[in-house]
């Protein structure tokens, strides 16, 4: 008799919920901070836009003041200009000034006039006092035309530069106010990103740990049930030798009957019959795989379907912990083979991610089989199996919390549309059995 396995842990039930509730408390966080944070950026993306629209008219300000500014450096220069004019005007009354001082004013003027000696020069005379007069009053004019454009042009270019100045202050004040905005938001943004990002590292922590009890429920479970039919095996063993020995001893006694009397007779010693236990019930959710066809190689197509493995259930075509499981979990020692439950060829076979060592057998129907976390595997891309063919053999690779095959079928290509495959392989002819049925 081989050694009694040792019992494998077994997390109890509160350990098992409690690592439920952190699972779903984080799941829970993870939700809540992905609505702040969707909320948030949408937030953020508003007051860009609008800081955008703030900075272009700041931009535009900036522009209308330089433009001011350029308006105002012109009408320095026509200031500047009308200074000149008056300072011409100015000289050309002093010069009008100096010259009717140094003629004796009028009274010259009106003495040249009486000592004309003809007429000729009495008209001559008198034109000359008319084209003074003429000048004097076009340079007072003058004077008083630069000095009211002086006045105008410094009164525009104050009054521009002023508004335009006051425009530019307001742009930049609105901006800035717009830019402390955006920082804000985009640090309110960064915050619920790296919160969020915190949870999701908790949430898988939490899933690894949930998947790791579970993996400990299963073991033990699959421990129990293997104890459970190893003690209906003894116990059948042992009635079928009671039952032997109960023969045996029977034949003895008709012989013994039937012999002629010896002069010395030996007793004959009745055998006990050992008490048959209880027998149990077989092992619930067990796979009663069919015998496989022989290994044919490559090749062939096969009629009817073989069961990919023999085992136990553990998970269905079912959501698990919140999620969809796309196909049924079928728990098996290490080695178990894995065979092709019906004719294909063989698309895949390798390392496939979550699966750690996967196949992918494409069948006459379109639909893809597939056969994960196996421990190795004895078919290549191109080859062609037949129905029994031995495709792998059973192992705990990739994401796994124990030996087992994940048997998916999927209808829409390599890892496309899943279907229940429990009633596939009804289809071609294979009873599983078990609580998957």
């Amino acid at each position: 008799m081989t050694a009694a396995q040792a019992a494998p842990v077994n997390p109890s039930d509160a350990d098992l919920s409690a690592a439920q509730s952190s699972q779903d408390a984080a799941a829970a966080e993870v939700g809540r901070l992905a609505a702040l944070l969707s909320g948030a950026e949408s937030d953020l993306e508003r007051v860009m836009v609008q800081a955008e629209a703030v900075s272009e008219a700041d931009r535009v300000a900036q522009g209308e003041l330089e433009a001011a500014e350029e308006h105002a450096a012109a009408t320095a220069a026509e200031l500047q200009a009308a200074q000149q004019a008056v300072t011409v005007a100015r000289a050309d009354v002093a010069t009008v000034g100096r010259e009717r001082y140094m003629s004796s004013g009028d009274l010259a003027g009106i003495a040249a006039l009486l000592s004309a000696t003809g007429p000729d020069q009495l008209l001559e005379g008198a034109a000359t006092l008319r084209l003074l007069a003429d000048q004097r009053t076009a340079t007072l004019e003058g004077l008083r035309i630069a000095e009211s454009a002086q006045v105008e042009a410094d009164s525009r270019a104050q009054e521009a530069v002023a508004d335009r100045a006051q425009a530019a202050q307001a742009a930049a004040a609105a901006k800035a106010a717009a830019d402390e905005q955006v920082t804000v938001f985009q640090a309110t943004t960064d915050a619920l990103a790296a919160q969020r990002a915190t949870i999701e590292t908790q949430l898988q922590q939490a899933q690894v740990q949930l998947l790791a009890l579970q993996g400990q429920r299963n073991a033990y479970q699959a421990w129990q049930q293997q104890q459970a039919r190893e003690k209906a095996e003894a116990e059948a063993q042992a009635a079928a030798a009671a039952k032997a020995a109960a023969q045996a001893a029977a034949t003895a006694r008709a012989a013994a009957k039937a012999a002629p009397p010896a002069a010395v007779t030996t007793p004959v010693t009745k055998t006990a019959q050992p008490a048959a236990g209880p027998k149990r019930a077989p092992a619930p959710d067990v796979v009663d795989a069919p015998a496989p066809r022989p290994l044919t190689g490559g090749g062939g197509s096969g009629s009817g379907g073989v069961a990919p493995t023999s085992g136990r259930f553990t998970t269905c075509f079912e959501m698990r912990w919140g999620v969809m499981h796309n196909g049924v979990d079928i728990a098996a020692p290490t080695g178990t083979p894995i065979y092709a439950p019906v004719a294909g060829r063989v698309v895949r076979a390798g390392t496939a991610s979550g699966y750690g060592l996967a196949v992918y057998i494409e069948h006459d129907d379109g639909s893809v089989s597939v056969y994960g976390h196996i421990n190795d595997y004895f078919v290549t891309a191109g080859q062609r199996v037949s129905a029994g063919t031995v495709i792998a053999e059973v192992g705990n690779t990739g994401e796994s919390t124990g030996p087992h095959l994940h048997f998916q079928v999927n209808t829409a290509g390599l890892h496309s549309g899943a279907v229940d495959p429990i009633p596939w392989l009804a289809a071609n002819g294979v009873s599983m059995g078990g609580r998957c049925r």
